[in-house]
């Protein structure tokens, strides 16, 4: 990654991007949503498939010269559908969708009009800003009504959801996560949604590698729509797909054909041509995916978290939930005497990258109480259990003992000298 053009091309541009591989490769990055792409990522993306545009779908562009990139998403498309073991009788896919809030506001789009309810899981519990909250585009469109978890376990009230669903006639719920620590039962919740006539709708974009691998709850089973992100479990690109079942019982009582529908709202509802680069390395992703060295780093990213919150709570660590079930758990830190954005800017000054992040009780997402951490991208280095016991020991350093970030950052930069990025 010398970039010979590049810095002869714009010395201070090359400059900034040079720090920035310093920055990674000197950093642990606990950030759950982060992860290192393979090294052959770059030719793909860094490739002249970003010069055209491909506006429409295989075998009907709006422009010419595109006979290539038609080979290219339908390749995308059959490797998706494999890799999940998904039957193309029963279901398509979208690979068009420029990221993962995008992919989601385009399923609303396609089923939902301005005031209908839609129903998902609160950013306190856990869920994402597109599953209804006030501060993005699916709360403000949509009548959003949000279910919580049970304050005494931290876990999911399917009960609640029940009552919620039977009060408001929501036509989507959502169920997914952004940081809730434990297992989603799919299967539950569009029960819930199917017995009230609503759209089961499953965004798994944490944990899409750990259910291809068969380590989490299976949404194919029993949902209508899934939609993923490909740069979190996955280890792919910036972009996401739309999964749809085209046997939807739900679709059908409502007279809709499911996969038109949300291929005219990606396009051309809502997005133009698609990044035809970011394509052609999401077929990558989907061919990298099916390695059995692929499902032994799921395992792996599930026994570092696993060995990671045990060696917090050793550390006097309170986690929501007491635990993990999945790639990533949340420290409340109000027993600490720390907030979560001093925890995080602390953390950050010693080389740890950990996001702040709100727990149950917190009033504002501005001010929460929690760090969130993750372990995809450490596992990715190739780290294990023994250095998840060494990052809890570091953290709670920094966080419980007060020790000075530099002295931590130093320990940091040679805990990832062992463990080279690229």
């Amino acid at each position: 990654m010398n970039f010979p053009l590049l810095k002869k091309a714009d010395p201070k541009l090359f400059r900034l991007i040079q720090k920035e591989i310093i920055r990674q490769k000197q950093t642990i990055d606990l950030i759950a949503s982060e992860n290192f792409v393979p090294e052959v990522f770059f030719e793909v993306l860094g490739s002249a498939l970003t010069n055209k545009y491909s506006e429409g779908y295989p075998q009907k562009r709006y422009y010419p010269g595109n006979v290539y990139y038609d080979q290219i998403e339908e390749l995308a498309q059959k490797r998706a559908l494999k890799a999940f073991g998904l039957n193309p009788k029963k279901w398509s896919v979208n690979v068009q969708p420029y990221s993962g809030s995008p992919a989601n506001l385009e399923v609303y789009n396609a089923l939902l009009q301005p005031g209908d309810v839609l129903m998902g899981m609160s950013l306190t519990s856990g869920g994402h800003l597109t599953h209804g909250h006030k501060a993005n585009l699916s709360g403000k469109l949509y009548q959003s009504i949000q279910y919580n978890l049970n304050p005494k376990t931290e876990l999911i009230d399917y009960q609640e959801i029940e009552n919620l669903t039977q009060k408001y006639h929501p036509k989507i719920i959502v169920s997914g996560l952004t940081s809730y620590p434990r297992k989603i039962d799919f299967s539950k919740i569009s029960e819930i949604a199917h017995r009230l006539g609503a759209y089961a709708m499953a965004d798994i974009s944490h944990v899409a590698g750990l259910v291809l691998a068969g380590l989490y709850p299976d949404p194919f089973i029993s949902c209508d729509i899934v939609t993923t992100t490909i740069h979190k479990t996955l280890r792919g690109p910036r972009g996401a797909i739309i999964f749809i079942n085209k046997e939807s019982f739900i679709a059908q009582k409502n007279k809709i054909d499911l996969e038109n529908a949300i291929n005219k709202s990606v396009f051309p509802q809502m997005q133009g041509g698609p990044h035809n680069n970011v394509t052609a390395a999401i077929a990558l992703t989907f061919k990298l995916v099916q390695a059995q060295s692929f499902k032994n780093y799921q395992k792996q990213i599930l026994k570092n978290s696993r060995a990671l919150a045990e060696a917090l709570k050793k550390l006097g660590f309170r986690l929501t939930t007491n635990g993990t079930d999945n790639h990533l758990m949340i420290l409340d830190l109000r027993n600490n005497g720390i907030s979560g954005m001093e925890a995080e800017n602390l953390l950050e000054k010693a080389g740890i990258m950990a996001n702040r992040n709100v727990v149950v009780g917190d009033m504002s997402p501005f001010h929460p109480s929690g760090i969130r951490i993750g372990t995809p991208a450490v596992t990715t280095r190739g780290m294990k259990e023994k250095e998840m016991k060494k990052i809890a020991e570091l953290i709670s350093r920094v966080l419980i003992k007060k020790e000075k970030p530099v002295i931590i950052k130093r320990e940091i930069e040679k805990l990832c000298v062992k463990f080279p990025l690229y």
